[in-house]
């Protein structure tokens, strides 16, 4: 064994920590003819990769996770569209270590750049954190099938077709269990408001698309939204030579109250899912009419340019063409821009998902299984999908879509059923477990015939009984014993 005060290698205690955990148990989960794959996560990033080793140690097998982007580099938002200098969540929060401290940010960031430069930073940088699931998935020797996208989810008897595009190549492959783990617009997608349908979209784009911010240089933008993402976006165009931002908010003062924060101690968080309905709703409505806060760093970042200005109670009336510009109208004024950035949000709907076309008329929404009162009605809010304790797809109509119990959904989709945006870092304590344990759960009793036959078969004994026969007690022949 290497002596830890002697070895330079940043991942000894990480390879220590595995060795004393132990080898990851055999897969227990037994072939079935014509199944190529036990679980197929969707998404390779941090939680899709968090998915594939919490499966590894439940000892499921013939679990892949694939992914449409080009490269590790273009999964996942953290080198694409995430415009944040550090991330939003506190640092010290639990993540795909899984209960694993060696694995943990910190860990992995003290032994690259001691304790005392952690204890430095406020909040993990962006681009760390990307080094940070880089160096998990390859120490963790996670694989993910990157150029494979999901086309279509076809169901069967007992299993789906999964229809992929591999390189461009159509290509069909089964699995029994599917995990949606891939980010916010997994379940629906980048919110354009109406107001931008008219405008060719060489003139706006919204905050999920690769937006060249150098091609800004020199130029007028407005950005429409005002929660982290429009202020990231407006901090990116400033830093590469904007000539101007104004950001236009709808409400007179700029959201402030992170009402996310007031529950996220382990009473509230544990329990939050057993909640009656009518209190998640409730709390998921305050959330959405409270709206999304940005983090103070990001307004500082636009704010500390004086050619950046924010527009408070000024709703957009229309935007259209003219020449080469934009030509905006806030309430009564009109204004020209160069471009225009939408840092909207996503919408939730999975009618508009083309992998779920099969049979996403069966989901069981929100409004399926909730009436709120008429003061806390909220259509988007609606369009969520009705969760159950794993974060499975249920039947809006019960026997209609057995098969939506094995599809798991572990992205922000799960807002009102779970109380948190699912798939960042503070959902993944609770969440990754509860998913995986239930899956396990499935796995192991749609096979028990086979789990009953392998419990209560034969076995060979573990010793033959010469092993204590010179030691078995015989009464002396004539002698009593005392």
């Amino acid at each position: 064994m290497i002596d830890r005060t002697t070895t330079t290698d940043p991942d000894f205690d990480a390879r220590e920590a595995l060795r004393l955990l132990g080898p990851d148990p055999e897969n227990w989960v037994p072939d079935r003819p014509g199944i190529d794959h036990n679980v197929t996560i969707i998404g390779g990033s941090g939680s899709g990769s968090t998915f594939v080793f919490a499966l590894r140690r439940a000892g499921i097998g013939r679990v892949t996770g694939i992914d449409a982007a080009d490269d590790e580099a273009h999964a996942g938002v953290w080198l694409t569209r995430a415009r944040m200098k550090t991330l939003r969540t506190p640092k010290n929060l639990p993540g795909p270590e899984l209960g694993i401290p060696e694995l943990s940010f910190q860990a992995w960031y003290e032994a690259r750049h001691g304790a005392a430069a952690y204890a430095q930073i406020d909040h993990i940088g962006r681009v760390a954190w990307a080094e940070y699931l880089s160096w998990y998935r390859q120490f963790l020797g996670i694989q993910v099938r990157y150029r494979t996208k999901l086309v279509r989810i076809e169901p069967d008897a007992g299993f789906f077709r999964l229809h992929l595009e591999v390189d461009g190549v159509p290509q069909v492959e089964t699995t029994r269990k599917i995990i949606f783990a891939n980010g916010v617009a997994g379940t629906g997608g980048p919110y354009i408001p109406p107001v931008l349908a008219d405008l060719p979209r060489t003139l706006y784009a919204h905050t999920a698309d690769a937006i060249d911010f150098e091609a800004l240089r020199g130029k007028t933008v407005a950005v429409l939204g005002a929660a982290a993402s429009a202020f990231d976006a407006a901090g990116v165009a400033l830093e590469s030579g904007a000539k101007a931002v104004h950001l236009f908010v709808r409400r007179s003062e700029l959201a402030s109250l992170s009402l996310l924060r007031v529950r996220d101690y382990p009473g509230a968080y544990d329990n939050y899912p057993q909640l009656p309905d009518a209190v998640r709703w409730f709390q998921a409505w305050r959330f959405h009419q409270a709206g999304t806060a940005p983090p103070p760093n990001s307004i500082k970042r636009a704010i500390a340019f004086p050619n950046f200005h924010i527009h408070l109670s000024a709703p957009w009336k229309s935007a259209r063409k003219m020449g080469d510009r934009i030509a905006i109208q806030v309430n009564d004024d009109v204004s020209e821009f160069d471009f225009a950035i939408a840092g909207t949000g996503y919408f939730v709907d999975p009618t508009k998902r083309p992998e779920l076309a099969d049979f996403a008329q069966h989901i069981a929404l929100w409004r399926d299984r909730y009436e709120p009162p008429e003061d806390l009605r909220d259509d988007n809010l609606g369009m969520h999908p009705y969760l159950g304790s794993a974060h499975e797809y249920q039947e809006k109509v019960p026997g209609t879509a057995p098969y939506l119990k094995d599809i798991h959904v572990f992205n922000p989709a799960g807002l009102v059923s779970f109380g948190l945006p699912v798939g960042d870092i503070p959902s993944i304590r609770r969440d990754v477990p509860a998913i995986v344990s239930c899956i396990s759960h499935d796995l192991f009793f749609e096979d028990w015939a086979h789990h009953e036959a392998r419990i209560t078969g034969d076995i060979a004994p573990e010793f033959e009984n010469s092993l204590y026969a010179p030691a078995v007690w015989k009464q002396p022949s004539g002698a009593a014993t005392r």
